[in-house]
């Protein structure tokens, strides 16, 4: 059961408290070029997830093999071999996605977040905990992406999904599919994001004051 605890508590770090995007700030360049709308940031926050989980899990099970000399060429290789995977998938059976993304499919095997857990994480760690993080990591990286790409989208076009919301007499706020707004949404929520977690900081802090003072 404190296995299975464990284990959770892994993936969710990677949600919230170590999220990519608004706790450490990493692999920002997506996150403004590839969120005007919600396909792209949905089909990006999955290439990532993949690349990720699986990078993290390649990297675990040849920890004890790899010189730590030649160590970071070896994980960049490891990632660039999936990423070439999600590419050629992507431009078979998805070719509006590949084509959108474009160049920033390629960039996957440069984001700082994946290359950070392989070092820090996966090269620790045995693989089930390590495809765990990856999981943890991925997710709260696509899940920020949604987030902002349905944010922009919906101010932006009005549309969501290319769904339109409000009818023909919405004036959209154009700004926000620009890279102008994609600024302005990441700022809002990461200071959203850190605003929470002072919150839940207090919280804890007046909960074991509570608890210490009926101790005693």
């Amino acid at each position: 059961m404190s296995a299975v605890r464990g284990l959770w508590q892994i993936f969710v770090n990677g949600l919230f408290e170590s999220n990519p995007i608004f706790r450490l700030a990493l692999s920002l360049c997506p996150a403004l070029a590839v969120t005007s709308n919600v396909y792209n940031a949905f089909g990006m926050g999955m290439s990532v997830l993949f690349v990720i989980t699986a990078n993290n899990m390649a990297v675990s099970l040849t920890r004890k093999l790899i010189n730590a000399k030649v160590r970071v060429p070896v994980y960049i290789t490891s990632i660039a071999t999936i990423v070439t995977v999600v590419q050629l998938v992507l431009e078979a059976y998805f070719p509006r996605l590949y084509q959108e993304l474009g160049i920033y499919l390629a960039l996957i095997v440069v984001f700082a977040i994946i290359l950070a857990r392989a070092e820090v994480f996966a090269a620790k760690n045995p693989i089930i905990p390590s495809m765990v993080d990856g999981l943890g990591m991925g997710a709260g990286f696509a899940g920020a992406m949604v987030l902002i790409g349905v944010i922009r989208e919906v101010i932006g076009n009005g549309t969501i999904l290319d769904i339109p919301l409000f009818g023909p007499n919405y004036a959209p706020a154009l700004i926000m599919i620009l890279p102008a707004g994609g600024f302005i949404t990441i700022g809002l929520l990461i200071a959203f994001f850190n605003h929470l977690t002072e919150v839940r900081k207090q919280a804890r802090e007046k909960l074991a004051l509570q608890e210490g003072g009926e101790t005693a």
